[in-house]
């Protein structure tokens, strides 16, 4: 298991990265959904709750050039499942839960991000609370090693999840040129502190520069009932 700070601190550009799991007492779902930006337009931006969920804005409305794929809601709750993505593939997964669909099937319609030569990977998760259980499911979809004309996809499923342990996605291996895409399952992380020990922990550990914006959700899987915790590097 690995110590999620650590893994934070020593990668200067993990790009935008979801983490899930259950805090050490094992009463709570836990997410954490975090963006980071190297240009002027990706650094202006904040996170800002909207409905269940939050949804990206600009930070200053003047310096927004192209808002295609830096304005989107990353969280959203359906019922008794909270989507978390990097893009707007949150809809498109909302849209096939309301249809029927599974968490997989929805995003069969999706691929990476058409921002070459990153190809940045979609990243997504599904939680899933009811009846004092909780599951989850994360998905990356990419380039084939960074050949766009083969799109990657894995779904990996976690049921019952461990109490203290989450697992971590990102889209980008490291900082470069072009970006590395994420490679391997999900990194398994430990989940320590109560929610505000936790959203300290992420927050001070991502590179000082590069972090934009964390989102913080603890649900309590007995009830439903949730806190959130948003911070913003401009505020």
């Amino acid at each position: 298991m690995l110590n999620l700070s650590k893994e934070l601190s020593n990668n200067a550009y993990p790009g935008r990265g979801i983490v899930i799991g259950t805090d050490k007492t094992g009463k709570y779902a836990v997410t954490a959904y975090f963006i980071m930006g190297r240009s002027v337009n990706s650094r202006n931006r904040i996170f800002a709750v909207e409905g269940e969920g939050i949804r990206t804005e600009a930070f200053d409305p003047s310096k927004l050039e192209d808002p295609s794929l830096i304005i989107y809601a990353p969280v959203r709750v359906l019922g008794n499942n909270t989507i978390v993505t990097n893009g707007d593939q949150t809809d498109t997964v909302y849209d096939g839960l309301s249809k029927g669909l599974t968490f997989e099937q929805s995003l069969r319609s999706r691929e990476f991000e058409p921002d070459g030569p990153n190809y940045t990977p979609r990243i997504s998760g599904l939680m899933h609370v009811e009846g004092g259980k909780f599951d989850f499911a994360m998905s990356i979809l990419k380039s084939n090693n960074g050949d766009p004309s083969c799109c990657n996809r894995y779904t990996y499923t976690y049921d019952n999840p461990k109490a203290g342990e989450g697992r971590f996605i990102h889209t980008y291996m490291h900082d470069g040129n072009p970006l590395p895409s994420f490679e391997g399952e999900p990194k398994v992380v430990e989940i320590e502190g109560n929610i505000d020990e936790f959203t300290n922990a992420v927050w001070t550990s991502l590179n000082e520069d590069n972090k934009v914006s964390l989102f913080v959700r603890f649900i309590d899987i007995a009830t439903g009932k949730y806190e959130t915790r948003i911070v913003n590097k401009n505020n």
